[in-house]
């Protein structure tokens, strides 16, 4: 039987929701971490559970029924960490997925809906840019989305498969000669059509958006997909009264399905200041198991 969103058995696991635990995030790799920097910036006292399957990075690369199974067996792992709502933050992931992955006992935030709402809002011109996994782009979902909110919107896409794999190796800095290369390479096509606004369509990417926005000029707005799916998931945390009653700090407890040193070195670059406990609430598990 062919794998699709509607067969994916993961709604049985126990998710005993409750005000105070934690929020659900998870990506093919490190890019997720975008989201959560956003998540502690707007709900500081909210505890953050990461799943980063960073063994089997990218996702974006990979088939359809081979994006849903991982993404189902991500899901799996959060929900039985007992989280109160799962945020996907993958574009690759979301871009193929169903908003009832999760099942139906689960709050679910995708990226690819706030990020194109944020994109209708911020266009002047009605021409907006798409950069993503090839996976994404080859999905055409942020196109669709945006063209059921305004008809006539202009979307110009282009596969940025390289971008990943730099942003996960550290290649970030501001004037990297290799990444400025591809970034010239992958934009030019979308900078020619005269975009007024750029889609981050994956969550790694804002990692590197100074050189992006460097490339695309100061009059293109940048829209975030991991900053967008983090105001995305406080809305709905409010809307479904879900917000942490607690006045401390949240925590935070990341797992990985491969290399937590890497992690570890990554996510202070990503996240900025964190808890002196921070490399003992990282863990290593096997996601398949």
């Amino acid at each position: 039987m062919a794998l699709t969103t509607e067969n994916l058995n993961i709604a049985g696991f126990p998710n005993s929701i409750n005000l105070n635990t934690a929020i659900g995030v998870f990506d093919s790799g490190i890019g997720g971490l975008t989201c959560v920097s956003e998540l502690r910036k707007i709900l500081p006292c909210e505890d953050i559970i990461y799943f980063g399957d960073t063994a089997r990075i990218p996702y974006g690369t990979r088939s359809k029924e081979t994006v849903l199974r991982y993404a189902a067996q991500d899901i799996a792992f959060l929900k039985r960490q007992g989280v109160k709502i799962v945020i996907a933050a993958c574009g690759t992931v979301s871009a193929v997925s169903h908003k009832g992955i999760a099942g139906e006992d689960t709050p679910f935030i995708e990226v690819v809906t706030p990020t194109a709402r944020a994109a209708v809002a911020a266009t002047r011109n009605r021409r907006v840019g798409v950069i993503g996994t090839s996976a994404t782009i080859r999905s055409a979902a942020y196109a669709k989305a945006m063209r059921s909110m305004v008809s006539d919107i202009k979307v110009f896409g282009n596969a940025c498969p390289l971008f990943v794999p730099l942003v996960e190796n550290g290649y970030t800095d501001r004037g990297n000669n290799v990444t400025e290369i591809l970034v010239k390479e992958y934009l030019s096509p979308i900078r020619a059509e005269g975009v007024d606004t750029l889609i981050l369509g994956c969550t790694h990417y804002p990692v590197i958006s100074d050189m992006i926005s460097d490339f695309m000029g100061k009059d293109v707005r940048i829209i975030s997909s991991g900053k967008e799916a983090a105001n995305a998931a406080a809305a709905k945390l409010t809307q479904e009264n879900l917000l942490s009653q607690k006045e401390e700090a949240g925590s935070l407890r990341f797992f990985v399905s491969d290399d937590t040193e890497q992690f570890i070195t990554n996510a202070h670059a990503y996240l900025g200041e964190l808890p002196e406990d921070f490399e003992s609430n990282v863990t290593l598990v096997n996601i398949e198991d």
